[in-house]
């Protein structure tokens, strides 16, 4: 997203009367800016915290499975290195 906003503001200073077009440009942003439902604080707070949760369970849960892997192929096959 922030390679588009480069070239349109690139593309705008380079095209002629850019200086219009930038300040019409950086107007429009900044209305759609205010349109914007920003999170509260709390809300912020407990979305983080649900990905945090989220992601040490994942990685638990997929570090469970490589060790669960890991003793099957070692107990398949006894010559692998441990």
């Amino acid at each position: 997203m922030t390679f588009c906003l480069y070239f349109v503001i690139l593309r705008a200073v380079m095209s002629s009367n850019s200086t219009n077009k930038l300040a019409l440009f950086f107007r429009e942003v900044s209305t759609e800016v205010k349109k914007v439902s920003w999170p509260t604080r709390q809300e912020v707070f407990n979305y983080t915290l649900i990905v945090i949760i989220s992601s040490v369970s994942v990685a638990i849960f997929l570090g469970g499975l490589d060790v669960l892997f890991q003793k099957a192929i070692s107990y398949i096959l006894p010559n692998l290195p441990k």
